[in-house]
Parts: C-alpha cells; sequence; structure tokens
C-alpha cells in the first residue's frame, strides 16, 4: 500500500466527486497530499479526513497567481511536487450549443484549458529540477466521441487530450509523462449539467448506453489515476484512458 511512497501530489477539484476520490487514494498509497479548490470548506474537510499527510489549498483555477500560490503551498509544505493532477472542471447545461452565452464559454475555457497551461507553467521547472514527474489531467469521453448538447465542453475536453499527448512528446526528455483520464459521467456535481435534468428516467437512458450498466465512480477514477502517477506506469505517458465501462467502444 505505498504506490505513491515519498511523492507528493497536487489534485484540483478535490473537495469532492473525482478529485476527492484521487486526494484519498493517494494519501492512502503513501503520498502527500494538498487538495485545492475553491470549495474552501469542502477542501479543508477532504483535507482533515486523509490527515497530517494533507493540506487544504483554496483555489481559483482560472486565476494564474492562484495556481502559482498553490504550487508554492505545495513546495512549502512538503518540499517537492511529483505528480499534478489536473481535475477541476466546468461545463454549461447540456442544450443548444447556440445558447450558451459567451461568459459560460469564457469560464469552460478557463478552467478547463487555461488552468492546465497555468500549472504546467508553474510544475514543470520543478519536476525538471527533481528529475523527473507526472502531469495528469481529467479530460472525458466527451473528448474522444462528442454527443450533441455539450459542444462547448466536448470541445475543451478534446483540447485537454490534444494538449496532453503534445505535453508528453516535449517532456519526455525531461522524465516528465503526461497522461490524461477520459472518464465517462459518474455520481458527481457536474452530473445534472450533463444530463440537462437530474431525473431516474435520465439515469436510467444513460446507464443504457455503458456497456458495463453502470456510471462512473470516484474510486473507478482514483484507481486509474493512481496508476498512471505510479511507477508501474513508468513508460506510459501521451495516453487518453478511458475509464468508461466500455461507452467509447
Amino acid at each position: 500500500m505505498a504506490r505513491l511512497k515519498d511523492k507528493v501530489a497536487i489534485v484540483t477539484g478535490a473537495a469532492s466527486g473525482f478529485g476527492e476520490g484521487m486526494a484519498k487514494r493517494f494519501a492512502e498509497e503513501g503520498a502527500r497530499v494538498v487538495v485545492a479548490d475553491l470549495n474552501a470548506k469542502g477542501a479543508e474537510r477532504v483535507a482533515a479526513e486523509i490527515g497530517a499527510a494533507a493540506i487544504a489549498v483554496t483555489t481559483d483555477v482560472s486565476q494564474r497567481s492562484e495556481v502559482d500560490a498553490m504550487v508554492y503551498a505545495a513546495s512549502s509544505a512538503f518540499g517537492r511536487v511529483d505528480v499534478m493532477v489536473n481535475n477541476a472542471g466546468y461545463t454549461h447545461r447540456n442544450g443548444d450549443m447556440l445558447g450558451v452565452d459567451e461568459a459560460t464559454f469564457d469560464l469552460i475555457a478557463a478552467v478547463n484549458m487555461k488552468a492546465i497551461y497555468y500549472s504546467t507553467q508553474a510544475v514543470v521547472p520543478i519536476m525538471e529540477r527533481q528529475g523527473g514527474g507526472v502531469i495528469i489531467t481529467t479530460a472525458s469521453t466527451a473528448g474522444l466521441r462528442p454527443r450533441p448538447g455539450l459542444t462547448w465542453y466536448n470541445a475543451s475536453k478534446g483540447w485537454a487530450i490534444t494538449a496532453s499527448k503534445s505535453m508528453a512528446v516535449e517532456l519526455a526528455p525531461k522524465n516528465i509523462r503526461v497522461n490524461c483520464l477520459c472518464p465517462v459521467a459518474g455520481e458527481t456535481g457536474m452530473l445534472a449539467q450533463f444530463m440537462g435534468e437530474d431525473t431516474p428516467e435520465k439515469r436510467a437512458q444513460f446507464r443504457a448506453s455503458i456497456p458495463l450498466g453502470r456510471l462512473s465512480t470516484p474510486l473507478d477514477i482514483a484507481n486509474a489515476a493512481l496508476w498512471l502517477a505510479s511507477d508501474e506506469a513508468a513508460f506510459i505517458t501521451g495516453v487518453a484512458l478511458e475509464v468508461d465501462g466500455g461507452r467509447c467502444i
């Protein structure tokens, strides 16, 4: 139970859902974890439940100064940064792409795209000095097999996948591996937005499109992220790993 022993991981969007699952799973495997989220109380709760191996940092990933402060907090508390997980995400409600206002579009771009740029700028020099590191982004099946109704969200996740692959090639000589996860929707705060409305009928319709017959769970995503972050995946880079119960087949 120590696949991340002596490693330090930053997880954004870690106050709930997939991010909370990753933060707790990483800690179980020996990592020290920075629980970063705009939801300060949620981040503090998750860090407290983990214990001494975690700190909570209130972070708006759409702001470069706050991303820089998050990385500084990690270095100050734990002395290094080995794993950067870009998990924070935002979406518009499922519906007509022409009905998405510009402010919502800009926030999707800032959280799902530009935040990756900010965190990469901050952590790559640290990882290079340390001799390597891992960057993981939570993308989505929406970036691989887009469906109508979530066009601008789909596009942002496609961008994240392409950025991860390109980063993987460029950062490989620095021994920095870059991968992304492509989960199918799960029981998180964004589910209602994805479906347009959260009803038993909508959930049944969505589950019926997944061959394994259920939505994803935080533990599903956390276990996949754990493997990508660990030395067991030392030869894995540039991968968009589908964690989707067969949805993309």
